[in-house]
């Protein structure tokens, strides 16, 4: 495999996007969130593809909500992209100390008794902004494995995989199911966020926000292994700081059942959406595909 160079000039944007995280990496929370809003605030007027996405995906999973309640949840949503470049630089350049000032644990013990234990551990969580935050938050707490899709931009793949492994993940790549069960057979607690729409292979139809909704199997599919427990896990920015929440291990779960599963890993998603619905990744297509006949969501975006 030849190795990529990344000190070719259509990589300098990306280093100039490094040496700024670093710089902002250990700001105060509360100049991160104002800085982030500003930041969100000039992304919401120049992605009018990304907008459009969400004030579509955000009209159809809260369909109660008028034009301007929709548009100010976009808004909203966008304020936490801003503030998601700021999150990201922390997890990969902050110090621990930092990050654990600014952290406030519940029910932990769901997961600390189930790995002492011995069982194996999967983690179901979704894909908020703060998401590369929680991941480097909950090394402080345990080893685990994250579960990642490999960035199209190589550089900042390397640095996400290098930033991770140097503060005590294991980097398991997602379509890689052999070493997610060898982590949990070694009750390594895996990290799997299976919100994204993948397309019809290997996915059910099940309601998502009373949508029908393609979603992927993989959560129960993992969780046959033997002496295994989901449990659900979310890590969101509040006003002072950022709350990580362990719930209790799904009960008959896998079922047997895939659209029973499948439908029982959304309404857990829903319930984490709904706590805090401005932070949810809104700019994904969720909804692409759709059964035979249906029309598309997204036309012409």
């Amino acid at each position: 495999m030849t190795k990529t160079n990344f000190y070719h000039p259509k990589f300098f944007p990306t280093w100039l996007m490094i040496l700024l995280m670093i710089s902002v990496a250990n700001l105060p929370f509360n100049v991160q969130v104002f800085l982030g809003k500003y930041t969100g605030k000039l992304l919401y007027r120049i992605l009018k593809r990304f907008r459009n996405i969400a004030t579509i995906n955000i009209s159809n999973c809260f369909p109660k909500k008028n034009k301007h309640q929709v548009d100010e949840l976009v808004k909203q949503n966008f304020e936490s992209i801003g503030i998601s470049f700021f999150e990201t630089a922390s997890a990969f350049f902050a110090g621990s100390k930092k990050i654990n000032k600014d952290l406030t644990v519940y029910n932990q013990e769901y997961l600390t008794n189930a790995l002492e234990s011995g069982k194996g551990v999967i983690l179901l969580s979704g894909h908020f902004m703060p998401l590369m935050l929680g991941g480097r938050a909950l090394l402080l707490k345990h080893t685990i494995a994250n579960i990642y899709r490999p960035q199209n931009n190589k550089l900042f793949d390397d640095l996400m995989r290098r930033r991770f492994i140097k503060n005590g993940a294991v980097m398991i790549k997602n379509k890689d199911t052999r070493s997610m069960l060898k982590a949990i057979k070694n009750s390594l607690p895996i990290w799997y966020a299976p919100d994204q729409d993948l397309g019809i292979q290997s996915s059910v139809f099940a309601p998502f926000f009373n949508i029908p909704t393609a979603t992927i199997l993989a959560t129960s599919r993992l969780a046959k292994a033997p002496n295994t427990v989901v449990i659900p896990f979310s890590f969101v920015r509040s006003t002072s700081g950022y709350e990580m929440r362990f719930e209790k291990a799904i009960e008959n779960y896998p079922s047997g059942n895939d659209i029973s599963d499948a439908t029982k890993t959304n309404q857990i998603l829903q319930s984490q959406i709904l706590r805090a619905p401005e932070q949810y990744l809104w700019i994904h297509k969720r909804f692409k595909t759709r059964r035979d006949g249906e029309s598309t969501f997204y036309e012409g975006i």
